[in-house]
């Protein structure tokens, strides 16, 4: 039990004092950056699927 006590205490003092949190404004940006990055990783993706859907249904109707 001492030894869990212990990291804890060591856990909480890390967090506290040796982690350099980043700013308000830093964070915004990050999240900024990342919800363009999703965004534009969507429509790529949605792209490729509407492309692969045409060209597929092109292929297979070739068929018929």
């Amino acid at each position: 039990m001492d030894k869990l006590s212990n990291y804890f205490r060591t856990t909480i003092e890390e967090m506290r004092y040796n982690v350099t949190w980043p700013s308000t404004t830093e964070l915004q940006k990050s999240a900024g950056l990342v919800l363009v990055g999703s965004l534009v990783f969507a429509i790529v993706v949605g792209i490729m699927d509407v492309s692969f859907e045409t060209v597929l249904k092109a292929f297979y109707n070739s068929f018929r």
